[in-house]
């Protein structure tokens, strides 16, 4: 009875690291399978559809007079701060045909000023800026009323209030046609009495 008791039980684990091992495997397997699949669902690896481009969206003028023109933007309306590089594209500008003559906040002063607007992107950003012009001169003379005679008698005065009406301009014309594009506006009479 020695001998049988001495005699090395089997190994039955062999069996158990190749069947934890297998399983093992396949859960890593799944895993990646299932990250991925989730990756090209959220779009983070290029399975997402882009939307349609919109064919009334002004596209940017290329300087070069080329062709190849970029499209202004996707389903969001374009940010109003976006600057365009002005060395590639080609300006297009436009005046504001009568004078804007405002009140000055806080003063019995008033100011009389004449605009024009430029734009990088194609004649449609001048076209809906003369067709909500009605809109853009409230804009302007809500955004002038507003305004310290002191402040814009500097020059850094009138360079916030061509941001100031900039910003203006942009908000009438994303709130009308869901896109601003209008890039720089300036002044082309100024007057504070």
């Amino acid at each position: 009875m020695s001998d049988e008791t001495s005699k090395a039980p089997k190994k039955k684990g062999k069996l158990k690291v190749v069947l934890l091992s297998t399983v093992g495997a396949l859960m890593l397997l799944g895993g990646g399978v299932g990250a991925g699949l989730y990756a090209a669902g959220a779009g983070l690896a290029g399975g997402h559809k882009s939307e349609p481009e919109d064919p009334n969206k002004p596209k940017l003028v290329p300087k070069d007079g080329g062709q190849e023109a970029a499209h202004a933007g996707d389903k969001q309306a374009r940010a109003l701060e976006e600057v365009v590089d002005p060395g590639r594209y080609k300006a297009t500008y436009y005046d504001l045909a009568q004078n804007f003559t405002s009140n000055l906040r806080d003063s019995d002063g008033f100011m009389q000023v004449s605009l024009g607007v430029s734009t990088y992107y194609d004649q449609r950003v001048i076209d809906r800026v003369k067709a909500h012009e009605m809109a853009i001169r409230s804009a302007v003379l809500m955004t002038l009323a507003d305004q310290d005679s002191f402040v814009i008698s500097t020059p850094n005065g009138k360079k916030e209030l061509q941001k100031a009406l900039k910003k203006a301009i942009n908000e009438v014309l994303v709130r009308k046609e869901g896109f601003g594009g209008v890039d720089d506006v300036y002044f082309t009479n100024f007057i504070i009495q």
